[in-house]
């Protein structure tokens, strides 16, 4: 789109919002509940399609692409359901005060989604902010977007005008001319930590703007003595070709268990299929390894080449299919250290780094001075006080400690969250509902207008939050 286009669809969400007064933030939650409702129905006689679009585009195998077209369903009717167990409001007295509170929209909501999830990490936001009557203005991805050209139709014949506007084309050149506007209320980003900062730097009141966002992740697995969870390890190393900021990039091995580590790992790297995303969608194997995206090949041979030259052991890596192809047999770089571009670099591809450690100080101090703190996983089976240590000393670092299983986002009932520069705000059903509202509280004190209150309370639009 051209800066005048972007302008156009700006002005058309800066009407429907109408400073709060607009149609659908002054809807009823019940309301806008039976508007998303339509919007499931139309999606779902899609889903052929957008598994197609998934696996054509952005090289998702037929089983990932529909388990994410499924799983963004099943987080939207999560979503409904809990507003209708729970609604928005909450009536509670404190002494004599009386208080009736309603969590309402923030505003305008710029969004942002990833390219390796563009439709279930991007709608995780984009329902949510809908429901509770934000409008909200969509930055479609560069890669991914195929998918939400199958429905844009749907959201705009559905939502009254300029409630969900999608704008396309490069993000540097749309999305700081809309923030520089100063009339986005709310970001809500999947990204990279960079790309956020320099977005909401434009932002010429940058106080007063909510964000919401997933960044960046250097998620650790380290394996104490035993090593009867490799498979674990690999699954949670490699799955969608560890495109995945939960996925884990950087292993902690005891430097004298090395040897059999490095064996079994290899081995079970090699059990991996590599092929094209539409492989045993008609029977036979599915791929595991896929090939990657636009730059992100070139991108990993840039990191298995510096740390081959700074004395790590390189396992595959491979290309497969000649001197234009994308896909890659999955790398195991052995001997990663701190002088390498892997020991902090999020390599977000089917690498994995593996260091190895003398003493557990040492991998409590890499967690300790990270720049990233989403997850670990600890596999072992019987060092129970070094599990213990382990957590007690991440507990205020990582948003997740996870034993013996890798690290992952889902149920999306539980809360995904991380620190530094990996998130701020944390994800779940719950808490994206909670991420683009904020309290408005009716009040009064006992004796001083109670029947006042109670039919304000009763026949105003703070009423009609509940479903």
């Amino acid at each position: 789109m051209t800066p005048e286009e972007v302008s156009t669809r700006l002005q058309s969400t800066v009407e429907a919002w109408d400073n709060g007064m607009g149609t659908w933030p002054q809807m009823s939650l019940s309301s806008r509940i039976a508007s998303i409702e339509k919007i499931v129905d139309k999606l779902l006689s899609k889903r052929t399609e957008m598994i197609d679009a998934l696996m054509l585009e952005i090289g998702k195998n037929h089983i990932d692409a529909a388990s994410e077209i499924d799983r963004t369903i099943t987080f939207i009717r999560s979503s409904i359901t809990l507003l209708k167990d729970s609604h928005l409001s909450t009536s509670k007295s404190y002494g004599s005060t009386l208080t009736h509170t309603v969590l309402l929209p923030l505003g305008i909501i710029l969004s942002l989604g990833p390219s390796n999830y563009p439709l279930n990490e991007t709608y995780a936001m984009l329902i949510p902010a809908l429901l509770t009557g934000n409008c909200v203005i969509m930055k479609i991805p560069a890669v991914g977007g195929l998918v939400h050209l199958l429905t844009l139709d749907i959201f705009t014949s559905t939502l009254p005008p300029g409630v969900l506007t999608f704008i396309s084309g490069g993000g540097r050149a749309t999305c700081p001319l809309i923030m520089s506007s100063g009339l986005i209320d709310g970001l809500a980003f999947i990204g990279s930590s960079g790309a956020a900062d320099s977005l909401i730097k434009t932002h010429p009141e940058p106080h007063r703007l909510k964000v919401f966002s997933q960044l960046e992740a250097k998620n650790m697995g380290v394996y104490l003595k035993d090593f009867n969870n490799v498979k674990e390890g690999v699954k949670g190393s490699l799955s969608y070709n560890g495109q995945r900021c939960t996925a884990l990039k950087i292993f902690f091995v005891k430097k004298e268990e090395r040897v059999r580590f490095d064996k079994m790992f290899k081995e079970e790297v090699g059990k991996l299929k590599v092929g094209l995303p539409w492989d045993g969608k008609d029977g036979g194997v599915t791929s595991d390894i896929t090939p990657l995206p636009e730059g992100r090949l070139e991108y990993m041979q840039e990191l298995i080449s510096d740390a081959s030259s700074k004395g790590a052991l390189i396992h595959g890596g491979s290309i497969i299919g000649g001197p234009t192809s994308r896909l890659m047999n999955p790398c195991v770089v052995f001997g990663v250290t701190k002088e390498m571009r892997l020991w902090e670099e999020e390599q977000f591809g089917p690498v994995v780094a593996v260091a190895y450690y003398d003493s557990l100080e040492e991998v409590v101090e890499y967690g300790k001075v990270g720049k990233y703190a989403q997850q670990i996983s600890i596999f072992t089976e019987n060092e129970v006080e070094d599990v213990k240590m382990l957590t007690d000393k991440f507990r205020n670092i990582f948003g997740k400690i996870n034993i013996n299983v890798a690290a992952g986002r889902s149920p999306d009932d539980l809360a995904f969250s991380g620190r530094r520069s990996s998130a701020m705000g944390t994800m779940s059903v719950r808490h994206a509902l909670e991420a683009f509202t904020t309290e408005t509280v009716l009040a009064t004190k006992e004796g001083m207008g109670d029947d006042i209150f109670e039919r304000v309370k009763g026949e105003t639009k703070f009423g009609e939050e509940v479903v």
